[in-house]
């Protein structure tokens, strides 16, 4: 038992990173309990759910800007984060403050305590994951959000967010292959994991996408009695890209057609925009949203790490899996380049890399490749990279994303264009890189 030990910030935030060392994971059962036990903290808030591969974070991002526009307050639960885990929890855009983390950490971690010594047996602590979510909901709570927007982590049905009961909405973003060996081998199966988070009664918003994986939502939510709100590309009326802005129109149930210019480089975003716009049109049932407030905070949205520009002619995407460097792929190709084309490629081990490489060479957008390891003990090997690429592109090995970096940077002409992409960690950590600059 701990001595009644109070934690500063910096020894919460390694408390955080070593949990994966010493927890193992909890059942549905557990974390409900225990968030029972909290007193179900951030209930009494209007809840957004958001779960799906790729794209949640933005969609929630668009939701939060639109809410925040329209003056209300707003938390927001996110994940990864790229730099500094305190990330993950924002109220009206603002990350959560050192001293506030120490606080809602010592107070999840004393009710860990006495939740154990409740149930007589002090095995229970918290994941990773979980620990982060408590101290989110406790913290909305204590700050009195109107509104609280939900990522999932990995999955949906057994996510440690799914304890909620009562969300407003839920959302559901494209499906893709990833975390396959945890959520299943196709995207049906994916798909049931993720529609996990549908609630009875409660509102659903989903993108469409191949007829078998629409079927899994669809048959989900009917069977709760939950209205289904499919989304698609034939409802963005109108697209354009330029000058590093996404334009796009789409008609809305309530506000007529909205226009808005998303200030990113990154073409997909059209479509985690209109998931945003279908949510909040369920939201506006009952929150006065206007069209002026919808499209004014689509406008103002800015999502870290998504062809995000950090120096002139230098864009950091966290794609991670085929689907996102699909999607990675289709907004370099809008990019209007006169020059060449330089890609900082680097993935974890646990990716469908080979299928991400060959979509990276079968575009022939890149005119070199560099390829390096990243500080993570899943990260591929120097051997493992190079050979990705063998008989593909010729790739150039460098010991360090850093290093990578600084070369590709030096080589750049005015009017090249550098990339980097294959995994969030190397996205996070070029961007810790960058601040120290």
């Amino acid at each position: 038992m701990r001595e009644n030990k109070r934690y500063g910030y910096e020894e919460a935030v390694d408390y955080v990173l070593q949990i994966p060392k010493f927890t193992k994971k909890n059942t549905p059962e557990d974390t409900r309990r225990f968030y029972e036990y909290l007193g179900r903290p951030g209930e009494r808030s209007g809840l957004i759910h958001v779960a799906g591969t790729n794209g949640k974070g933005s969609v929630c991002s668009y939701i939060d800007s639109v809410l925040e526009e329209a003056g209300y307050r707003t938390g927001l639960f996110t994940s990864p984060h790229l730099v500094d885990v305190r990330e993950r929890f924002r109220l009206k855009g603002e990350m959560i403050s050192t001293e506030d983390f120490a606080r809602v950490f010592n107070q999840v971690l004393e009710n860990v305590e006495n939740f154990s010594e409740k149930c007589g047996n002090g095995a229970y602590h918290p994941t990773f994951f979980e620990m982060l979510f408590f101290m989110a909901m406790l913290w909305f709570q204590e700050k009195r959000a109107d509104y609280i927007i939900l990522e999932t982590g990995m999955g949906g049905r057994l996510d440690a967010t799914n304890v909620i009961a009562h969300p407003c909405v839920t959302v559901i973003t494209r499906i893709g292959l990833d975390h396959t060996e945890y959520l299943g081998n196709s995207k049906e199966e994916i798909a049931g994991e993720k529609a996990g988070i549908i609630k009875k009664g409660v509102p659903v918003v989903f993108w469409e996408q191949e007829e078998s994986v629409n079927r899994v939502i669809v048959e989900k939510a009917r069977g709760l009695s939950a209205e289904v709100i499919p989304v698609s590309e034939k409802q963005v009326i109108f697209f354009k890209f330029k000058n590093k802005t996404v334009d796009f129109s789409m008609r809305s149930e309530y506000y007529g057609y909205i226009r808005a210019s998303l200030p990113t480089a990154a073409v997909y975003q059209k479509e985690n925009a209109a998931l945003a716009i279908r949510a909040l049109e369920v939201l506006g049932r009952t929150c006065p949203l206007t069209r002026q407030q919808v499209e004014a905070g689509l406008s103002h949205a800015r999502w870290e790490g998504r062809v995000e520009e950090v120096l002139p002619g230098v864009f950091i995407d966290g794609a991670h899996n085929e689907d996102g460097v699909q999607a990675f792929l289709d907004s370099v190709r809008e990019d209007g380049c006169r020059g060449k084309r330089h890609l900082l490629f680097s993935a974890v081990s646990d990716k469908r890399v080979e299928a991400m490489a060959g979509q990276i060479a079968e575009s022939g957008l890149f005119d070199d490749i560099a390829v390096t390891r990243i500080d993570s003990a899943r990260s591929l090997t120097q051997e493992q990279l190079l050979s990705l690429w063998k008989g593909k592109n010729h790739a150039r090995l460098y010991n360090s994303p850093e290093e990578a970096w600084e070369a590709l940077l030096r080589e750049k002409e005015g009017p090249d264009i550098v990339y980097a992409a294959g995994s969030l960690y190397l996205a996070g950590q070029l961007k810790a890189y960058l601040s120290k600059l």
